[in-house]
């Protein structure tokens, strides 16, 4: 017998959706049968074609993707986009809180700017706090439309997934803003898992190492400082943004339905020898 990881009737919302491993994490939720909204804030073009791409096998009937265009740096961002998505799928059943900013350039924390900090914490923090807020409003409203019986069964009712790093579990020199919102996901989903699993709410977090994407090319590219990442992964290369898009996946299908508080490492044994 086959086994199979489906996602068949639910509604997922991934942010910054258009890239990197949040673009994977669309194609695949797509292909697993869910309906997708996944957000971007500039790269249009190629999130109009990631949308188009994912509902290519179903162009016969309505979209199962969508983009939406929204900036993410306050609380009230994150809820304006949960609030589009459900407007458009009509239901929220997972939340995947994938976006985040890193500032390419090293700086100490002598001399960060202030402003770094700020837009830092503002778009990888402040947005997810709104984000999970609608998220959790959404899914106990369906959990009460279902009378409780979900939650009474100790079923399921809803996931979220946060993208944390490494950087937030070993820290990062020269990038603390970047570090510091990473390990704030990470408090941040333990204490919601306490909190929202008696709801049928699953709350756990993915932390990738180092993968390839746009925003890592330079770094993996440059001749000094590529082979020396590469020397403190155990598994001699950095992951493909699938190899982050399908844990993040599994953690939202029954087969963990009894994961929750989790931090899933997903690096290559990084950690281990940080």
């Amino acid at each position: 017998m086959a086994l199979s990881l489906t996602l068949d009737g639910k509604v997922a919302l991934i942010t910054g959706g258009s890239r990197g491993v949040g673009a994977e994490t669309v194609r695949l939720f797509s292909e697993a049968g869910a309906r997708v909204a996944f957000s971007y804030r500039q790269a249009r073009q190629q999130a109009e074609a990631l949308a188009a791409e994912a509902n290519r096998p179903y162009a016969s009937g309505a979209a199962r993707c969508m983009a939406i265009e929204q900036d993410l740096r306050t609380p009230a961002d994150g809820r304006a986009l949960v609030e589009k998505a459900v407007a458009a799928m009509g239901r929220l059943d997972i939340l995947v809180a994938n976006h985040g900013i890193w500032e390419a350039g090293d700086a100490p924390i002598s001399s960060m700017p202030e402003t770094q900090w700020r837009r830092t914490l503002a778009v990888n923090l402040d947005s997810v706090f709104g984000l999970v807020q609608a998220a959790v409003a959404q899914m106990g409203c369906q959990d009460a439309a279902n009378g409780g019986n979900a939650t009474q069964a100790n079923q399921a009712t809803g996931h979220i997934v946060l993208i944390s790093s490494t950087a937030g579990q070993r820290g990062e020199a020269y990038h603390a803003d970047y570090a510091v919102t990473k390990g704030a996901l990470i408090s941040l989903t333990k204490s919601l898992s306490s909190e929202l699993a008696p709801k049928g709410i699953r709350v756990n977090c993915v932390a990738p190492g180092w993968v390839v994407t746009d925003m890592s090319a330079s770094t993996l590219a440059d001749p000094r400082l590529g082979p020396k990442v590469i020397a403190g992964i155990p598994v001699g290369r950095a992951a493909s943004a699938r190899e982050i898009a399908g844990p993040v996946l599994f953690l939202c299908t029954p087969l963990a339905g009894f994961i929750c508080g989790e931090v899933l490492n997903v690096n290559g044994g990084a950690v281990l020898v940080g």
